[in-house]
């Protein structure tokens, strides 16, 4: 299977799975078959290696810059 994002959505989506497979209690409690959990580390896996922006200094900075032109997508 196939799906598109373009960049900034790819790197909102890989920060709230990063962020979330930070907290296993949280996620375990969210997510309590291992089943979906292993479906978002995959898909979080596949992200990490198309993304540089995870491994620069500036990564915050870019996380919300994407987040802001995602969301804009949503008010126009």
């Amino acid at each position: 299977m196939k799906f598109e994002l373009d960049k900034d959505e790819a790197l909102v989506l890989f920060d709230l799975l990063a962020r979330l497979s930070d907290d296993l209690e949280m996620l375990e409690e969210l997510l309590p078959d291992i089943a979906e959990r292993r479906v978002l580390w995959r898909i979080e896996g596949q992200l990490e290696k198309e993304l540089a922006e995870p491994f620069m200094p500036n990564y915050p900075k870019l996380v919300e810059e994407a987040r802001n032109n995602v969301r804009k997508f949503f008010e126009e």
